[in-house]
């Protein structure tokens, strides 16, 4: 079926880029060590070409799971070929570091403090873990030797009056102060006012997301997936910082913005909204910090940069349900299933974008199969989410631009492709709506819209509900190879289809 400004078959959307190099392992000074195998490495597969690899919804997170019992295991890749065992079953909580071990060679050519054989050589050494052991033990025998030879030539200098044992650090600071405009000031000043969201459907199904209080009146901003499960007779409970729990209820929903209103039923006093800055001005580089329940984990804090601006994605729960299509912040800070809803905030602390979508290197990972971060995450610009919130407080449904006109999602074509069939013309094109007015026809392939290139049909609905209803833009399109540009007056559509 036709919709206006979707198209006649699901999309697939664009990619993100390839993966950043890993930097190289750095080396240091030290004794000589035993010979290790050289790590394996592995060259990475071939970037698929943009607009063949689907991005999804930051899927809520399930329900956490009791803590694992301490055994042997291995914890599943997060987003790479080769991945460190874990220290639990379920690769929580993270295994202690390592003892290094340090070289097994020294003085005399073996080991010191190595058994010897019955004929005065140094044991063979052995392989495998129990060689590991052994440099570790070695290794802390040393370090206990060189510190007691220390200890006894300080003793005797402090015996003989000519020095003192005792060290005092100089300048030492009575108490550790954090700067208000730090990473940790910001985020202390940020989670009072980020709360996890608990959803449950009326067959016991649900999952945990994120949201942040919008006013004082107890409106919480957060994704239409992380509550569509209880729209319809299910629960909502939010969790502050703090661990109080409130009941909550849905004031509103915009599946194709993907942007959802929750109110407490019981909001308390002195609720703190959290400052909204300008998603128009952000810049790529511009620190990044987000907060959110990654898999569960509640007043998570992850940071990084803007690493793209109007990136177009077209994004889906998985479920089958219509995609929802956003001109995203793109950003490298860690985002995973949990942190759907969150506030991306910038270098001083305002709201830039709720975290709704990330990019998968594949299936699989944390919590039954669910993806992580491969640090491309994807972000509804606040300006945009400010103007549905607003239509979803005073009136409950959302409103979108449109140019009436249905789009080929499917079409092989550079820009977007008004279909030319699966419904009658004046369906493909309303000839009273926007597009049909401006003289667009069934066939015609939109190549720029605002001033901006067009490649294909989601990036065209993204950039139209930038937009607000009303707003005139520029509209490029091509017609038997031949460019014309028109002025369009975009119309509106109340509510999801």
């Amino acid at each position: 079926m036709s919709t206006e400004n979707e198209g006649t078959a699901a999309p697939t959307p664009p990619a993100a880029p390839s993966v950043p190099p890993a930097p190289a392992s750095e080396t240091q000074d030290a004794a000589p060590a035993p010979a290790v195998p050289e790590p394996v490495t592995q060259q990475l597969p071939p970037t698929p070409a943009p607009g063949t690899e689907p991005t999804q919804q930051i899927p809520p997170a399930a329900a956490p799971p009791a803590a694992p019992a301490y055994g042997e295991g291995h914890a599943p890749a997060y987003g790479g070929p080769q991945a460190p065992a874990a220290h639990g079953a379920e690769g929580w909580p993270p295994p202690p570091p390592t003892v290094p071990a340090y070289g097994a060679g020294g003085h005399g050519g073996g080991a010191w403090g190595a058994p010897l054989t019955a004929d005065g050589a140094p044991a063979p050494k052995q392989k495998g873990k129990g060689g590991l052991v052994a440099a570790v033990l070695v290794a802390a025998l040393l370090a206990g030797g060189i510190g007691g030879g220390v200890g006894y030539w300080a003793a005797e200098r402090s015996n003989n009056g000519t020095g003192s044992t005792t060290i005092s650090a100089a300048n030492t600071p009575k108490d550790l102060k954090r700067e208000a405009g730090s990473i940790a000031g910001l985020a202390a000043g940020a989670l009072p006012s980020v709360v996890t969201i608990e959803a449950s459907a009326g067959d016991g199904e649900g999952g945990t997301g994120t949201g942040f209080v919008y006013d004082q009146q107890g409106h919480i901003l957060t994704n239409n997936h992380v509550v569509a499960s209880a729209a319809n007779g299910g629960k909502l409970f939010a969790t502050f910082s703090d661990g109080k729990r409130y009941d909550a209820e849905v004031v509103g929903r915009a599946q194709g913005y993907d942007v959802a209103v929750l109110k407490l039923k019981n909001p308390p006093a002195g609720l703190k909204p959290l400052p909204l800055g300008d998603s128009d001005k952000v810049a790529v580089g511009d620190s990044t910090i987000a907060i959110g329940a990654p898999f569960g984990l509640s007043n998570t804090v992850t940071t990084g940069i803007v690493s793209a601006k109007n990136r177009p994605v077209a994004s889906g729960d998985g479920t089958g349900s219509k995609n929802s299509y956003m001109s995203a912040l793109q950003t490298d800070a860690s985002i995973n299933p949990g942190n759907s809803g969150g506030p991306l905030l910038d270098g001083r602390g305002a709201v830039i974008g709720i975290n709704s979508a990330i990019q998968s290197a594949g299936n699989g990972g944390f919590g039954g199969g669910q993806a992580g971060s491969i640090g491309l995450g994807f972000a509804i610009p606040v300006n945009q989410a400010k103007n549905v919130a607003e239509s979803l407080i005073k009136t409950g449904k959302p409103v979108y631009p449109v140019i009436s006109v249905s789009v080929d999602l499917q079409a092989k074509s550079e820009g977007a492709k008004i279909s030319e069939q699966g419904a009658a013309a004046n369906e493909l094109v309303d000839p009273n709506g926007p597009a049909g007015k401006a003289g667009l026809k069934p066939g015609d392939v939109i190549t720029e819209f605002g001033g901006k290139p067009v490649d294909s049909g989601p990036t065209l609905i993204s950039m139209i509900w930038t937009y607000k209803p009303g707003d005139t833009v520029k509209l490029t399109y091509l017609r038997g190879g031949k460019p014309t540009t028109v002025d369009i007056t975009l119309g509106s559509r109340v509510g999801d289809k």
